[in-house]
This record gives structure tokens, C-alpha cells and sequence, in this order.
């Protein structure tokens, strides 16, 4: 299903990554690390990087910092994605979103399927675009950030990816903001 056409000329992204726990270090975060890695492997640079405390409004604050940086095309974020009461990645990002990628959730759900079996009805992992900055946000285990990397981002973030992907439409991501 998914086709790489070489003759197009691979354009490398900003991801600026963002995990969520009160547990975790930065020295302990391996499912940033595995993000980044899996970001820079495939040609992109990661624009930034950090690890807050499972805060709505520490959150929203950070990614709405990121979406208006112009240095930032894509965010991901990690952890808070499930049900108990300090999960509230959704809560703090999706208002943010000025449309929301519901084909995200619900393919990460079919892939996650395949790793985890109906546990993957315990994860409330969102995509969204807000001023042209593409948004996603994950469960923080590393095996569900892998199956999202390499079941659905690596692929949409890579404009050579056929027969459609992100990237060849973010330059109209913000074409209703132009004036007539």
C-alpha cells in the first residue's frame, strides 16, 4: 500500500517532540527518544524537544508556543493520551486544533490492533492542524509511538509518499487565512 516515488526530492520536516509524565526524566524518556530517532532516521530534524508534568495548561501553553513557531512544521506528543485522572493531553491540545484528523485516530487504532489487541481502546491518541502546524498525539508507550511512526507518520510526512501524503498539502494548510 505504501509507495515511495524516488524521482520526487525527499523534503525533510521540523518535529518538535513532547512527552507528558510525572514520572519520567528526561534520561528515562525512551519514548521521545524513540520519536526522535525515528524522525532523524528518516531525513527529518527534530525542531525541539521537551517533557512536562501531565498539566492542561503547562501542555496547551507549550504547543501553542510550537505552532507558532515558524521553525516548527509538526508536533507529536507522548503520554496523557488515556483514561485515569491525570491524563489530559486531548483535554490541553485539542482546542488548539482549527480541524481535527479524525482518519488519524482511527487508523492508529487499526494498527495498534495488531500490537495490543482491544487494549488499544484504552488510548484517546488525536491528530489535528492548527495555523498550518500539524499536530499528533500518542499514547506514551514506545511500541504504540513505533506503530504510529512506522504505520502512519513516516509515511504521511515523507511528500514522496504516494499516492498522497501531508506534506504536498501544507503550503494550503493556511490558504483561508489569504487575503482576496
Amino acid at each position: 500500500m505504501t509507495r515511495i516515488d524516488d524521482t520526487r526530492p525527499f523534503i525533510p520536516l521540523r518535529i518538535a517532540i513532547l512527552t507528558m509524565s510525572d514520572t519520567r526524566t528526561a534520561a528515562e524518556d525512551k519514548s521521545g527518544d524513540a520519536l526522535a530517532e525515528m524522525a532523524t532516521t528518516s531525513g527529518h530534524t527534530v525542531a525541539g524537544r521537551a517533557l512536562l508534568k501531565d498539566d492542561t495548561d503547562a501542555i496547551r501553553a507549550k504547543v501553542a508556543a510550537w505552532i507558532a513557531d515558524p521553525e516548527v512544521d509538526v508536533v507529536i506528543t507522548t503520554g496523557g493520551t488515556g483514561f485515569t485522572g491525570r491524563d489530559v493531553t486531548p483535554e490541553a491540545v485539542k482546542p488548539l486544533f482549527e480541524k481535527e484528523i479524525d482518519g488519524f485516530a482511527v487508523l492508529f487504532h487499526q494498527i495498534s490492533f495488531q500490537s495490543v489487541g482491544t487494549s488499544t481502546i484504552q488510548s484517546r491518541a488525536c491528530g489535528g492542524i492548527a495555523k498550518g502546524t500539524l499536530i499528533f498525539c500518542l499514547p506514551g508507550s514506545t511500541g504504540a509511538c513505533r506503530d504510529a511512526w512506522n504505520g502512519i507518520l513516516k509515511w504521511q510526512l515523507d511528500n514522496r509518499h504516494r499516492p498522497c501524503n501531508f506534506v504536498e498539502i501544507m503550503p494550503r494548510f493556511e490558504e483561508h487565512r489569504a487575503k482576496p
